[in-house]
């Protein structure tokens, strides 16, 4: 049994302190957004923001996420307002079939705060996300627009 808090609201979850965060997210909490691409925390699918960082969920138990804020693509948007990153990912029409585009986009928010002006170079280092369709050009684009939104 764990608390967590999940894009501001405080839940209870009777899992095994070990569980990965991102089943406790999908199948204990019903938020789908989180995708399971990997399970080695490789690929990026289930990045989640934990205490402002991006995190992959798969890599990360209940125990050790229990007390801290936890934000999913979910609740990323605020008051209803989409992120800038969302706004900028429809405009330049990133997604392909879009499966690994929630971690993506809660990767990319996370650049954007620590680093609000990125070079390509800091994009290269910072967002290491897998893309099996390929859309990095527009995710680079996407990231670009959002950072002069």
């Amino acid at each position: 049994m764990a608390n967590l808090k999940i894009n501001g609201k405080t839940i209870t979850v009777d899992v095994e302190d070990d569980t990965p965060l991102l089943w406790a997210i999908r199948e204990n909490v019903g938020l789908t957004g989180t995708k399971y691409g990997c399970g080695i925390a490789q690929c990026g699918a289930c990045t989640v923001h934990i205490d402002g960082v991006a995190m992959r969920s798969c890599g990360v138990t209940v125990s050790e996420a229990a007390g801290k804020e936890i934000t999913t693509i979910e609740g990323l948007a605020a008051g209803g307002v989409m992120h800038k990153v969302q706004l900028a990912w429809i405009a330049s029409d990133v997604p392909q079939c879009g499966y690994c585009q929630s971690g993506m986009i809660m990767a990319v928010a996370a650049l954007l705060k620590d680093n609000p002006k990125p070079t390509d170079d800091d994009i290269n280092d910072a967002i290491t996300n897998i893309c099996r369709c390929g859309t990095f050009q527009q995710v680079r684009e996407a990231i670009h627009a959002a950072a002069n939104a």
